[in-house]
């Protein structure tokens, strides 16, 4: 028997009302969220799709067998179908560098390509999230390159650890189709490759070269940024199609943004993805600071080798981050 429905905690996003969901439900949002974001590569999408799942189970509860299934394996059998069928017709979330080549221009123009559905960040520190290397953007970018079914087969064996004859049963497929898609995949994967080595954002060695990041940007110190960057550092801002691969074009870059934008920045360290992250605030007439970006950073050998801009100001709603905000204020909360 299934509890009755209880209150779902606050809203999922600003301005969103949930629905009422039983509790037990209720308990793998956050997992099943994670797991939406993997298949789709969209958070908004993924909070969308969680919230149709824990509906549609409570609405067919009375169809509900628990010899045949967990509560948890009849959810992701549900989520997955919902992903499946949002999935259909639609192309891969990409982010800038799996689009084309890099540019050795700092002085392009960032014109947007607001008709691209861009890869987006996962605010893993709103969840009670396990297998985090598996949140990382360039995992899930690589992922965005397989096929639905692939891609759901891939993320239920190898990141979910359910059986084969689980997710058998969660598509309505067969063992050997599972075991066939899961060898298409990792064989795709294995040419598109992803991050390699995962080093956690707690890391000792991490947490300094991010704060020596902070405050270079802080200060607009573009050597002092420079001297932290790998050979070839990338960095890419979606939903500008731009993206610069290589520590020289990074900083000339970077002298561009603190000459058109000013000094006096603020940064808030914190986490996306799995992965270093900094939320970026420039400075407004009377004191007030204002969101720019969210920046996430993948840190190897001691050196910044990848940063993820993304300039939409909508991210900061997603990671329940101000878009405005005194300096005092950011002070005090760092």
């Amino acid at each position: 028997m299934l509890p009755e429905p209880g209150e779902a905690p606050g809203p999922s996003r600003a301005g969103r009302v949930r629905h009422d969901v039983p509790v037990e439900f209720e308990a793998y949002r956050g997992e099943l969220t994670a797991f939406c974001y993997r298949m789709m590569g969209s958070f908004h999408e993924a909070e969308d799709l969680v919230q149709e799942t824990l509906l549609r189970a409570w609405k067919s509860r009375d169809r509900y067998d628990p010899a045949r299934a967990s509560v948890r394996t009849w959810l992701y059998r549900i989520a997955t179908n919902a992903c499946l069928t949002a999935l259909e017709g639609r192309g891969r979330r990409p982010l800038p560098s799996g689009l084309g080549a890099p540019s050795d221009d700092p002085g392009a123009a960032l014109v947007p390509a607001l008709d691209v559905p861009w890869l987006q960040p996962f605010p893993e520190a709103r969840f009670d999230v396990e297998a985090r290397a598996e949140l990382r953007l360039a995992w899930v970018a690589a992922v965005q390159v397989l096929p639905a079914k692939q891609r759901a087969v891939l993320i239920l064996r190898e990141v979910l650890a359910f059986s084969a004859a689980e997710v058998a049963e969660q598509l309505g497929t067969t063992v050997a189709a599972v075991n066939s898609a899961l060898q298409r995949a990792r064989a795709t994967l294995a040419e598109v490759g992803d991050a390699g080595t995962v080093t956690e954002p707690d890391d000792p060695e991490v947490r300094a070269v991010v704060q020596r990041y902070l405050r270079a940007f802080e200060a607009a110190d573009v050597p002092g940024l420079v001297r932290l960057l790998a050979e070839d550092a990338v960095l890419e801002m979606p939903p500008v199609p731009l993206w610069y691969r290589g520590s020289v074009d990074y900083g000339r870059f970077m002298e561009r943004v603190f000459a058109m934008r000013g000094t006096g920045w603020a940064v808030r360290a914190l986490t996306a993805n799995g992965q270093p992250a900094l939320a970026t605030y420039t400075p407004e007439p009377g004191g007030m600071l204002r969101a720019h970006s969210l920046q996430v950073l993948t840190v190897t050998g001691g050196r910044v080798a990848h940063n993820v801009v993304f300039a939409d100001p909508r991210v900061f709603d997603a990671f329940e981050l101000p878009r405005e905000i005194s300096a005092d204020k950011l002070i005090r909360e760092r």
